[in-house]
């Protein structure tokens, strides 16, 4: 196949899985949309480190990192397998760039990973490998993070990010509920800062987006974005792929980045 383009996607609640709606839709056609990929690194949102650590367990654990859901959720399994070797890989090429990072046996797939994962690619047959993103917040740092592994793609492994587009969750109101406005004004610049290359903007998201610290109280889940957007290598510019709001505050906004002009993607927008 030829290189898959590194993804962002907003992956939402647990509740995703079986919830009628747009974005649940666009993730379970996703995985067609771009092929079988020979591995997938994910960078999710819900493993925190100092240091970059990468999952390099064989059989990687299904991690239920959520509380207070219906108990059916807790029962998911996502049974793909590991790859020690893309995990090592990974691990060389982010000490080639002058990260320390070090490789984790024991870590399983949160539902920042195989949530989404189990949608684009229901059979699990393909080996999974989760990073981590960095406690410090540093936004060129997770950029910096990305362009180290920019080779990857063309060694045919799927570069997969995962937080959400906008990530409020105390305000949150009805889950067809229309997009508050100011959630929708973040989401809005995220596009054209994405779509026109401008990078500098999305570093410093935090004092040139509208209401940034409202829609991310906590960067954890805007950090996945430009280690998507670094994985695509230097003036990459990303694409919308996916457009629709849930609760109110969370866009679900999915990007590819690298695409060009290519139409393997449609965009759905509702909300």
């Amino acid at each position: 196949m030829d290189a898959p383009p590194p993804l962002f996607v907003s992956h939402g609640p647990p509740t995703l899985i079986d919830e009628a709606v747009a974005c649940r839709d666009f993730l379970a056609t996703l995985g067609r949309a771009i092929g079988t990929p020979r591995a997938i690194l994910c960078v999710s949102a819900h493993w925190e480190t100092d240091a970059p650590r990468l999952g390099a367990a064989a059989r990687p654990e299904t991690i239920h990192d959520f509380f207070g859901f219906p108990d059916a959720l807790y029962r998911l399994r996502y049974a793909a397998p590991g790859s020690p070797d893309l995990a090592r890989r990974a691990a060389e090429l982010l000490g080639a760039a002058g990260f320390e990072a070090a490789l984790d046996t024991a870590r399983g797939l949160d539902h920042g990973a195989w949530a989404p994962l189990m949608l684009m690619y229901p059979a699990a047959d393909i080996p999974v490998v989760q990073l981590s993103i960095g406690r410090d917040g540093d936004p060129a740092r997770h950029l910096a993070l990305g362009r180290a592994l920019a080779p990857l793609p063309a060694e045919g492994v799927l570069v997969l990010a995962s937080g959400n587009a906008t990530h409020n969750l105390a305000e949150r109101g009805r889950r067809d509920e229309p997009a508050r406005g100011w959630a929708r004004a973040f989401d809005d610049w995220l596009v054209r800062a994405v779509e026109a290359g401008r990078v500098d903007e999305l570093l410093d998201y935090l004092d040139r987006a509208p209401e940034a610290r409202r829609n991310h109280p906590t960067p954890d889940h805007y950090l996945p974005l430009l280690a998507a957007l670094g994985a695509a290598g230097e003036g990459a510019r990303g694409r919308r792929i996916h457009a629709s709001f849930l609760y109110a505050t969370l866009s679900m906004a999915a990007f590819a980045f690298g695409v060009g002009d290519k139409s393997l993607f449609g965009v759905a927008d509702s909300g």
